[in-house]
């Protein structure tokens, strides 16, 4: 992990000053100090100069991008490092341009980077124990009202027009924030999601939408509006997943102003993980974040972030 005292893009990059430093971090979190060869992993290694490895066994040079998000760009490690850190430490978000601007590449490199970044902080495991949970749906996409005339849609209300997006939201009460796109608000996508991240038995706080009926192995209790048939009890309310969309949508109208449906999920990856690791230090998060960057990802994985592949 880490120093504590690394707070801060100033400190990073001073501890971090050249592309050797990097990869020498990035050789202790993986390796530990004992190289492994990714053609072999039990050939023994040699070590050899400006970070390359050869394996003994297929006499191929390696490094440790070898294997992981870092493997096949030209972006330099301290560029990576400088991306990672802006998109863990801002609290709504970083556009393109913005990443554009900060690491110094072109817009589609950027746009490219943020994507990358964001498909890793995605890979975060299911729920394994019985909770409290409130559950909650949310739409993107503008008002038909806003659109120009010749843009407006026809007999379009509310989250009904054809190009917006549906996302379920569950929040574990003292635990961790998912956020997952619908095809469309229907039971038939939002129900498995829920038997898959919750196990049965928990207790579910949603609203009166009704694709919530039906969930008999769990305990399930409504929130309706205006409806204080739960006053009695302050534990029945939904106020955790609310705040979390508040969030959400802050960084969406402050910070993009749109996203393409094809890639919501990726951002809702993002916010979920500064989510979960609020409670964390910049420089924990970022520590936690390098623990998943050895797994290369291709262009063809960002096309398919969905839970519907």
């Amino acid at each position: 992990m880490l120093p504590e005292h690394i707070n801060s893009i100033k400190s990073l990059l001073e501890h971090f000053p050249t592309e050797e430093s990097c990869m020498e971090y990035l050789e202790h979190v993986r390796w530990g100090g004992n190289p492994i060869s990714p053609f072999d992993e039990n050939a023994k290694v040699y070590k050899c100069k400006n970070g390359k490895y050869l394996c003994k066994n297929t006499r191929k040079y390696f490094t440790v991008r070898n294997g992981s998000v870092f493997e096949k760009t030209k972006i330099s490690l301290r560029n990576w490092f400088l991306a990672i850190w802006l998109m863990n430490s801002t609290k709504k978000g970083v556009s393109a341009m913005q990443l554009m601007e900060h690491v110094g590449v072109t817009k589609s490199t950027a746009w490219f980077l943020g994507q990358k970044i964001r498909h890793l902080l995605g890979m975060e495991p299911e729920y394994e124990e019985i909770g409290i949970y409130e559950l909650d749906e949310a739409v993107v996409g503008g008002l038909n009202s806003n659109r120009r005339r010749d843009k407006k849609i026809p007999n379009s209300q509310g989250g009904h027009t054809p190009d917006k997006t549906w996302i379920l939201g569950m929040i574990q009460r003292n635990g961790e924030f998912r956020a997952l796109v619908l095809p469309s608000r229907s039971p038939d996508y939002a129900q498995p999601i829920i038997r898959r991240y919750i196990m049965p038995g928990s207790v579910l706080i949603t609203d009166s939408w009704k694709g919530y009926n039906g969930l008999n192995e769990y305990l399930h209790y409504v929130v309706k509006d205006g409806n204080l048939s739960y006053a009695s009890n302050p534990e029945i309310h939904t106020n955790s997943i609310e705040g979390a969309w508040g969030i959400i949508k802050r960084g969406y109208n402050g910070i993009y102003n749109w996203w393409s449906k094809k890639y919501i999920q990726h951002y809702l990856n993002e916010y979920v993980f500064r989510y979960n690791t609020r409670k964390m230090k910049i420089y924990q998060r970022f520590s936690l974040f390098l623990e998943k960057v050895f797994r290369r990802i291709a262009y063809k994985d960002i096309q398919e972030c969905t839970v519907w592949n």
